[in-house]
C-alpha cells in the first residue's frame, strides 16, 4: 500500500510519467458544482492529479470537447430484478455509466437464504462494477406469507461482517418496528452505527418520527413531495426511485430543484427490466429525465455520485480528486449522457467486461404440487368481494370492493370489466399453500400470465381470465424450474426461462431482452396494456405496500398487516 501511494505522488507532482492520462476534456467537479478545464492523472487505481497540465503519460485518452464525471453509484438496485445473471448485468450497466451499485439481494435470499446472497456478491467480483451489499433484514418480508428461507437476527448481524456489506437493506417491517417486535429490533441493534435503508410508504407524523429513531435513515417508497419533505425533515435521505414498476421521479423532482433538500437526495433505479436496462441505459436514463425537468446537470449528476458515495461512507469514490479511485466516465454532453468510455479503477470497462467468473449458483427450483382448472375454483360468497386495484405506473394497489360473476355457486373473472382471477401458488415446498383473488386493472380479457417473479417471497403467482390457462400456465413455469409464461387459450406457451433461483435467466442480456419483448408482445394480444405487466403482477403479492395485495397464504390488507378474506 505504501509503496502504491508514493507511486501516486509521484506521478502527481510529475517525477514520473502518468499511467493514464485523460487530455482536453472539462472536468465535472460535483463537489463545487462547476466545471473546468481540467487533465485528470490516473496512477494505479487512483485518481493522481486533476491539474491543468501534465506533459508525461504512458497513456493517454483524447477527451476533447467531452465532459469527465465521476461513475455513477446506483445506491439501491435489486440485481435479481435484471432478470441477468450478475455479471451479465455488470456488463450491461457498466456500458451505460455505473461503476458502483449497493445491491439489496433480499429477492433471492428469500428463495435461497445466505447462500444466495453470498452467490450475488461473488457471481461479479472482478467484473466491471463495484457491487457492494446492503444485508437484507426483511426475510421473509411479513410473517404473512411462505418464503424458501428465514433470515433472523444471529444470520444478519454475520452477513454485516462481510467485507461487500455497507449497511442494513430495506427494512420493510415497518409495523414491526413501530410495535417493537424483538427479532426486528435486534436486526436494527446489530446494524447500530451503519447505514440502514428504510423502506415506509406513507408513512407520517409521529409514527414517522419512531421509525427514524430506530435506525433507519433512508426511504426510496415517497410518491409524492409533501411525503418528501417530511420525511426529510426528519433527517433521512431520499432516494427517488424511476424504475420499471415504480416511476416516481416527476412527482419527486420539487425536492431536486431546491438546493437545499437536493442534497440529501439520491437517484435510484431499484427494478429494472432488462429491454429498458439494454435500450434506455439506467443511471443515465435518468439523469436525462431529470435534466428535461429542469434539474441542473451537475447538479443531478451529484445525486448519482457524491451524494450516494457519502450516504454510504464509500469515501474512496463519488468525485474527480485526487488521491480517489480511478473510476471514471466520460460523456459526449451533459443533456444525452451518452457515455464515450468508462474506466474503474483505472481500468477500461469494456476490459473488465471480458471477465470470465465461475460462481455456482444456489439449488433452487419450482416445487408445486398437481394443478387442474379446478385449483383455481373459488366458491361464491354472499355479496361483493375484494379485489385488488392496480395503480398504473405504481406499486401502491387500491382496496376495491366489486359484484363479480357467480355461475354455478362459484365466483369468477370478468374481463369485460378488466377484472381477472389472480392466485399465489407456494414453491418452495414449504407446505404450497394457495392464495386465490381478484384483480382489476392488468386488462387482461383472456389466457393467463405467471411468474416465479413475485416480490418478496417469489412464489409462483398466476392471474387469467379462466382457471384452465390459469392451470396451464402455471404448470409451464413449473416446469422449466421458474420464469415467466404467457398462456393463450387457442396457442402454444411462451416461456422464459430462469434457472438461477426462478429470478434469474443465465443468458446474455440482448437474448433475456428479446425474449421478454416476445412474451410482452404475447400479453399485449390478450388485451395486457401496461408497460410491463409481469412487473405489475409481481409487486401484487408484496404484503408491504398499501393497500390490498395477496400471498400464498390469502389476501392481505396492508394497512392492517393482515390477512382478510375475500368476501366483504
Amino acid at each position: 500500500m505504501a509503496r502504491e501511494i508514493g507511486s501516486v505522488i509521484r506521478q502527481a507532482r510529475g517525477t514520473e510519467p502518468v499511467d493514464v492520462l485523460l487530455r482536453g476534456g472539462t472536468v465535472v467537479d460535483v463537489l463545487t458544482g462547476q466545471l473546468r478545464r481540467a487533465e485528470v492523472a490516473i496512477a494505479g487505481e487512483r485518481i493522481a492529479a486533476v491539474y491543468a497540465d501534465i506533459p508525461e503519460a504512458k497513456r493517454v485518452i483524447d477527451c476533447t470537447g467531452k465532459l469527465i464525471a465521476p461513475g455513477l453509484i446506483d445506491g439501491h438496485i435489486h440485481l435479481e430484478s435484471s432478470l441477468l445473471h450478475p455479471l451479465e448485468f455488470a456488463r450491461a450497466a457498466a456500458a451505460h455509466g455505473t461503476t458502483t451499485v449497493i445491491a439489496d439481494p433480499h429477492e433471492i435470499a428469500n428463495v435461497c437464504g445466505t447462500e444466495g446472497a453470498r452467490f450475488m456478491a461473488r457471481a461479479a467480483a472482478g467484473g466491471p462494477v463495484d457491487v457492494f451489499l446492503s444485508v437484507p433484514s426483511c426475510v421473509p418480508a411479513s410473517p404473512l406469507e411462505t418464503s424458501g428461507a428465514e433470515l433472523g437476527p444471529q444470520e444478519v448481524a454475520e452477513m454485516l461482517a462481510w467485507p461487500e456489506a455497507v449497511g442494513l437493506g430495506e427494512m420493510m417491517n415497518f409495523p414491526g418496528v413501530l410495535a417493537g417486535q424483538p427479532q426486528v429490533l435486534a436486526k436494527l441493534a446489530a446494524a447500530a452505527g451503519k447505514p440502514i435503508d428504510g423502506h415506509a410508504p406513507g408513512l407520517t407524523g409521529r409514527d414517522l418520527q419512531a421509525y427514524v429513531a430506530a435506525g433507519p435513515d433512508s426511504d426510496h417508497e415517497s410518491t409524492t413531495s409533501a411525503e418528501a419533505e417530511e420525511k426529510l425533515a426528519a433527517g433521512m435521505w431520499i432516494m427517488i426511485r424511476e424504475g420499471t414498476a415504480a416511476r416516481n421521479l416527476r412527482d419527486l423532482l420539487p425536492v431536486v430543484l431546491d438546493r437545499a433538500t437536493a442534497g440529501r437526495c439520491l437517484f435510484v433505479s431499484d427494478d429494472l427490466a432488462p429491454g429498458e436496462l439494454l435500450a434506455e441505459g439506467r443511471l443515465d436514463r435518468i439523469l436525462r429525465l431529470a435534466v428535461a425537468g429542469g434539474v441542473d446537470a451537475v447538479e443531478a449528476l451529484r445525486l448519482v455520485t457524491a451524494n450516494p458515495a457519502a450516504r454510504f461512507g464509500l469515501r474512496d469514490r463519488g468525485a474527480i480528486r485526487a488521491g480517489l479511485l480511478a473510476d471514471i466516465v466520460v460523456f459526449d454532453d451533459l443533456q444525452t449522457f451518452r457515455v464515450s468510455c468508462a474506466l474503474r479503477r483505472g481500468a477500461d470497462v469494456s476490459e473488465l467486461a471480458q471477465a470470465s467468473i465461475e460462481v455456482a449458483p444456489p439449488a433452487s427450483g419450482c416445487r408445486i404440487g398437481a394443478l387442474t382448472p379446478d385449483t383455481f375454483a373459488v366458491p361464491a360468497p354472499a355479496g361483493e368481494v375484494r379485489v385488488i386495484g392496480v395503480v398504473p405506473g405504481q406499486i401502491v394497489t387500491e382496496a376495491l370492493t366489486m359484484a363479480l360473476p357467480k355461475p354455478e355457486g362459484r365466483v369468477v373473472a370478468d374481463p369485460t370489466n378488466d377484472v381477472v382471477k389472480i392466485a399465489v401458488i407456494e414453491r418452495h415446498g414449504r407446505g404450497g399453500g394457495i392464495g386465490l383473488g381478484f384483480v382489476k386493472g392488468l386488462g387482461l380479457q383472456r389466457g393467463a400470465l405467471a411468474s416465479t417473479v413475485a416480490h418478496d417471497s417469489h412464489n409462483l403467482i398466476v392471474a387469467g381470465a379462466d382457471d384452465a390457462s390459469m392451470a396451464s400456465a402455471a404448470r409451464v413455469v413449473a416446469e422449466v424450474g421458474g420464469g415467466f409464461a404467457v398462456v393463450a387459450p387457442d396457442g402454444d406457451p411462451q416461456v422464459l426461462p430462469l434457472p438461477i433461483a426462478g429470478l434469474m435467466s443465465d443468458r446474455p442480456i440482448a437474448e433475456v431482452a428479446g425474449t421478454v419483448e416476445r412474451l410482452l408482445g404475447a400479453a399485449a394480444r390478450l388485451g395486457c396494456q401496461a408497460q410491463n405487466p409481469f412487473a405489475t403482477l409481481s409487486f401484487l403479492a408484496l404484503p408491504v405496500i398499501p393497500a390490498l395485495k395477496i400471498t400464498d397464504r390469502g389476501l392481505v390488507d396492508v394497512r392492517r398487516f393482515e390477512h382478510v378474506p375475500l368476501a366483504v
